[in-house]
């Protein structure tokens, strides 16, 4: 929503205030917006393999979307892992592993179909409990292997962003590109009358003006919502991680949680008061 808003406002200051002084006819020239288009995405299929052209591809109608990562969504996280810790605590670390081995038929992560839904914060979550299950954890070493698989998915959630970015970085380069052309095509016509050299120089003009508007006006703010997109999606990682950590160093279920809410924003992170009351209503269900 924001995305287009920011468009509208951008195509307002850059045409329609050309448009009270110039003809808005003298910006149209397809030649030079197909070449501008055909160089864009000619760069991007050669500088990119298969497999990152489909995420980049499947990433971008997620820009659109409000993000899933609310208050809500993170009491739930901060909920299940209450639920399991609780387990853990009273019947014994045995006693989650079917949960752990099959998340999809256990009573607890049913009851929270959103994350469920979510393969990759599934697979984090029960491959370290299952760790946890295994026995004979070394807190530190634990941690270490988390922050080394959570700097591995960071990277590659933000590639998409990474990618686009690279392509906003070259349009204004190609912009020049049909300039440059477009000179050369005047060149060749330096017989011809001032008016109409002006009306060709002009256009040549245009494809610098696409290659820097199209790259910082309209590039660059997707790059900037697919990075903020990837951090959103990997904050609960974060969450996670601090929660299971505390458990492996002792602490108590309701003590390890903390650890989880203090490691979310401000936005979305619940009061201590709210997060006991939620957890409470949910015991009694």
């Amino acid at each position: 929503m924001f995305l287009i808003v920011g468009y509208i406002i951008i195509i307002a200051a850059a045409i329609g205030t050309y448009s009270i002084h110039g003809s808005l006819a003298a910006l149209w020239m397809p030649t030079e917006y197909l070449a501008i288009v055909g160089l864009l995405i000619g760069s991007f299929v050669a500088s990119n393999n298969g497999k990152m052209i489909k995420r980049v591809i499947g990433a971008l109608p997620g820009i659109f979307k409000g993000s899933p990562y609310n208050k809500a969504y993170y009491v739930d996280v901060l909920a299940l892992l209450f639920e399991i810790l609780s387990k853990v605590r009273k019947e014994g670390l045995m006693s989650i592993e079917n949960d752990v081995e099959n998340p999809d038929s256990s009573p607890i992560f049913s009851k929270y179909p959103e994350i469920l839904g979510n393969h990759h914060v599934i697979e984090f979550m029960t491959d370290y409990l299952r760790m946890m299950v295994g026995g004979n954890l070394n807190t530190l070493e634990i941690e270490g292997l988390m922050e080394q698989e959570l700097e591995a998915h960071h990277h590659e959630a933000e590639a998409p962003a990474h990618a686009v970015q690279r392509q906003g970085d070259a349009l204004p380069a190609f912009g020049i590109v049909v300039a440059v052309m477009g000179v050369v095509n005047v060149m060749g016509s330096v017989g011809e009358p001032p008016p109409v050299l002006g009306k060709m120089i002009g256009g040549a003009l245009v494809g610098t003006f696409l290659g820097i508007l199209v790259s910082y006006g309209f590039v660059q703010p997707v790059a900037s919502l697919l990075e903020l997109k990837a951090g959103e999606a990997s904050r609960v990682y974060g969450v996670i991680k601090a929660v299971l950590l505390a458990s492996m160093s002792g602490y108590a279920p309701q003590v390890a949680i903390e650890f989880g809410r203090k490691n979310l924003p401000a936005d979305a992170r619940p009061s201590f008061l709210e997060l006991e009351e939620e957890l409470k209503n949910r015991k009694g269900r």
